[in-house]
């Protein structure tokens, strides 16, 4: 009996699909702006030698492999979205802490959709300044590194730095046509293309190590198990949830009576996302991503970029450390108690046996702060996984652990969600259309 509801859902479902123009609109909006975003990966930079790029990035593969993976190959290939979309997402996660502290921009954020499009475009002017001052330092980069430009100098400094940030200013475009067009949110789809483009060399990389004898057989299928996993453990902490019970009492308009109800309240156990670990490998990185480009750096840069390299046992520390502290507190920027209080109390909703407005901001904050620690010592372990198997192995698992695991996962879920929000939606739409018509034939 589960089977056949099973099928008859699913074929439901596929008709609904199949009846579902806009849709089908939006996929294939979102296929083809992802197609444009993967040949932007391979438009190179104009005047550098790809061989010389190339050896600098084997020798400094535990410094930019992680951008490398994010950006979909761009860095590898210095490409013209070799920056890709991480300055749109540092000046995201800046505004919205200023949020916090700023109370011109808490006002803004109070006032709804205009409020909303004013924030929107101080996020832009801030990731033009972000994206200037990091393609400018990759510029100077290249410069010091040897021979990877043909023709040094402010013309070549002033291309590159135009050249990135245009690259970084379209795919942030880019993302907001797939956002408002598409299916998904269109720049967290943009990372995931680019890791998954990303997946089929790795697995090749792997396999090719198994069969050249550096990485045994049994602990090559013992890290594709360890794979799946991972896989469902972040598939199960992403859907938890801690439901809070929230009454209503019975309420009188005019001569009606409206009876009591009830509803919850839901706290996911990983509210801040992906967020943390983003911005904790961003803040690890950039000492020795600039080193990277230093052709005789001192003896205590060389010393410090060793311990905070990929592996080490300080890098880990800090890396959990700043993955716990960014859990936290992007948690408290994005879940405002106070806030959910006062507006149950508006609507008359209250949590059994806790007095509403104060009490229950104090209870929620208490529930919110206790499922954030699960959610944090989840998220260190995932993120920490590559870093053991560096540790231990000595190759680059960045593709296949951690954050990227957890990025195509999340993106896969949300997606998913929404393509069947759009189906019931047409559903819902189609049994209205229904009844009016045998309303009218009555």
């Amino acid at each position: 009996m589960a089977s056949a509801a099973e099928q008859l859902a699913a074929n439901l479902n596929f008709g609904a699909f199949g009846k579902a123009e806009d849709l089908k609109k939006r996929l294939w909006f979102t296929l083809g702006a992802l197609l444009v975003y993967r040949l932007g990966t391979y438009i190179p930079l104009p005047g550098i030698d790809p061989e010389a790029l190339r050896q600098i990035f084997n020798a400094n593969q535990g410094v930019l492999a992680m951008f490398n993976v994010f950006a979909g190959g761009a860095v590898g290939r210095m490409a013209i979205f070799a920056l890709n979309i991480m300055p749109y997402i540092s000046a995201s996660i800046i505004i919205q802490l200023l949020t916090a502290v700023v109370p011109e921009l808490e006002k803004l954020k109070k006032e709804g959709e205009q409020g909303r499009k004013q924030i929107n475009q101080y996020t832009r002017y801030l990731t033009v300044v972000l994206a200037v001052f990091q393609s400018w330092g990759i510029a100077v980069g290249l410069q010091s590194s040897g021979t990877v430009v043909a023709n040094p100098g402010l013309f070549f400094v002033m291309s590159t730095v135009i050249t990135l940030t245009g690259g970084t200013m379209f795919m942030m475009w880019l993302g907001e046509q797939i956002t408002q067009r598409g299916i998904g949110n269109g720049i967290s789809l943009i990372i995931f293309a680019g890791i998954v483009a990303e997946l089929p060399s790795v697995l090749a990389q792997a396999f090719e190590l198994g069969r050249q004898g550096v990485i045994a057989t049994p602990l090559l299928l013992g890290l594709l198990i360890l794979i799946g996993l991972t896989i469902v453990v972040i598939v199960f902490f992403e859907r938890a949830q801690r439901r809070l019970l929230i009454q209503y009492p019975k309420r009188q308009q005019g001569n009606k009576v409206f009876e009591g109800n009830s509803s919850h309240l839901p706290l996911k156990l990983n509210t801040a996302g992906v967020i943390p670990p983003i911005f904790a490998s961003s803040l690890l990185l950039l000492p020795t991503t600039a080193l990277s480009f230093q052709t005789n750096p001192a003896e205590w840069l060389r010393l410090t970029a060793q311990l905070l390299g990929h592996g080490q046992p300080l890098f880990m520390a800090l890396y959990a450390l700043l993955i716990i502290f960014f859990c936290f507190f992007y948690t408290a920027i994005v879940f405002n108690p106070t806030e959910t209080a006062d507006n149950l109390r508006k609507y008359g909703g209250f949590i059994p046996g806790i007095r509403p407005g104060e009490k229950t901001a104090q209870y929620i904050d208490y529930v919110l702060t206790r499922i954030t620690v699960i959610g944090a010592a989840y998220i260190t372990l995932v993120c920490l996984l590559p870093e053991v198997l560096i540790g231990q192995l000595g190759q680059s698992f960045y593709l296949l652990g951690g954050t990227s695991l957890l990025i195509v996962v999340t993106v896969t879920l949300d997606t998913v969600a929404q393509v069947q929000g759009y189906l019931l939606a047409h559903q819902y739409e189609g049994l209205i259309k229904k009844s009016q018509l045998r309303g009218k034939r009555r």
